[in-house]
């Protein structure tokens, strides 16, 4: 499954690693010098979150942390019921 936001569409990016030597020269060194550059990925925080579609439907969607903090997802309800009541009815 592919680390994509369902509603925002973020996605992991590349970067890099850069590994520096040396004493700064405000700290009284000569300066720092690169020595390695290493590729990274920069991951999506996701998050599965029972939320309600547009069209109603209650479901289970990979969404970013960052789209929760902005409100973009609205949470399903708690459940109320029962499993025993359902059963009976």
């Amino acid at each position: 499954m592919a680390r994509i936001c369902e509603l925002t569409g973020k996605r992991p990016m590349k970067g890099s690693i850069i590994w520096r030597s040396g004493k700064a020269k405000k700290a009284g060194g000569i300066g720092t010098h690169v020595t390695a550059i290493t590729k990274r990925k920069f991951r999506v925080n996701l998050q599965r979150v029972k939320a309600v579609m547009p069209n109603g439907e209650v479901r289970y969607v990979r969404v970013a942390a960052s789209a929760l903090k902005k409100g973009l997802v609205t949470k399903a309800p708690k459940r109320t019921w029962k499993k025993d009541e359902a059963k009976k009815a």
